[in-house]
């Protein structure tokens, strides 16, 4: 589990890549890339699938959510409300930003 959360924060973190300046070139550090510019579907395309995938997952989470026979109270289903839209929110989110990525780097 441990391995799977710190994926998962590294993926989430590569977001930032699409917003940043250092998301359009490679780093230093990367031997035979270094400081190349980092060709558009290369970032396009893992962003869009992983907004894909992370739209859907939203989805069936809400819906499975929705029609879940669950023993918890009023205040307690608002509060797993409120703690889950950002995760819900993300795919959309990770789409418009990709989106906005590819305009500015393909035509700009």
């Amino acid at each position: 589990m441990p391995l799977l959360s710190a994926f998962q924060e590294a993926l989430a973190f590569l977001t930032l890549g699409l917003v940043r300046p250092w998301g359009e070139v490679w780093p230093r550090w990367i031997p035979g890339l270094r400081s190349r510019r980092i060709p558009v579907y290369a970032a396009v395309v893992p962003a869009a699938l992983g907004a894909l995938a992370c739209t859907i997952y939203g989805v069936l989470f809400t819906w499975t959510t929705l029609h879940a026979d669950m023993e918890i109270t009023r205040w307690g289903e608002w509060l797993m409300n409120i703690c889950y839209v950002p995760l819900v929110a993300w795919g959309p989110l990770l789409a418009v930003v990709t989106v906005h990525y590819y305009r500015r780097r393909a035509h700009g």
